[in-house]
């Protein structure tokens, strides 16, 4: 960002003395790392202006996912959340758009290798062992469009909830390739055919992966929050193009 530049107004979903939660615009970092040199847009810094304190991650989001994301507003209560994070207490719901028709709702129990970085692990020797990687997942809407693709005379999409049990690097992304119903806008784990058709028809140039909620019990007060950030323009768009609402978020088949 150049010094002419207005820095970027994150939303803010949730805010006491204790925490702080925004919801991350899509393709917004959330701290710099030496890996993105070019980068000059971060949700920490920017959230950390925006509000003249210091801020503590306490979870990431993938840069291309948009959605909750929650800071401590202490490293001790930083230090009183991450155990939380990390034994599963923390209960976090994901929505987005797949490839093809998800019949039923099932669990999906599929170990995954850690996915190792072409730079900062380019000296790792050990293959990476397979640890337990599981998703919740349920259809919550379905559409057809008459749009021709491949050998198919139709494209079939699908509206799916999910929600991980685990934490693992790109687990929603690569579960959803695994069971051939790639995430739309993935440019690592997707369908190129399907992205492009995307690109081309709803103008749609980011990954369908949105973290719409996120509870837990408050470490302070002990009472349990629910913290939900709303979808943005392209996923408006997204929706309206395949004949779906906001409202079907909360619908199930």
């Amino acid at each position: 960002m150049t010094g002419d530049e207005t820095p970027p107004i994150l939303e803010i979903v949730y805010q006491d003395e204790w925490l702080v939660a925004v919801n991350k615009p899509s393709g917004m970092l959330v701290h710099r790392s030496w890996l993105d040199k070019g980068e000059t847009r971060f949700v920490m810094q920017t959230l950390r202006d925006q509000i003249g304190q210091h801020v503590f991650p306490l979870h990431r989001l993938d840069r291309p996912t948009s959605g909750v994301l929650l800071f401590a507003l202490s490293s001790e209560i930083a230090s009183q959340m991450m155990p939380m994070f990390a034994g599963r207490d923390v209960k976090k719901t994901y929505h987005a758009v797949v490839r093809g028709w998800v019949k039923e709702a099932a669990l999906l129990d599929y170990p995954l290798k850690e996915e190792l970085d072409k730079v900062a692990d380019k000296h790792a020797t050990a293959e990476p062992e397979a640890k337990e990687a599981v998703t919740e997942y349920r259809p919550v809407a379905t559409a057809e469009l008459p749009i021709p693709l491949g050998r198919y005379q139709s494209c079939r999409y699908s509206l799916v909830e999910m929600k991980p049990h685990t934490g693992r690097k790109h687990q929603l992304r690569r579960h959803m390739h695994h069971l051939s119903h790639h995430i739309i806008g993935d440019v690592n784990h997707g369908d190129g055919r399907h992205n492009r058709l995307f690109r081309r028809e709803f103008h749609c140039h980011r990954l369908l992966l949105h973290a719409s909620e996120l509870r837990f019990t408050h470490p302070v007060t002990d009472v349990e929050v629910t913290v939900t950030a709303d979808l943005d323009e392209t996923w408006h768009r997204v929706l309206k193009g395949l004949g779906w609402t906001p409202d079907d978020l909360a619908s199930e088949i």
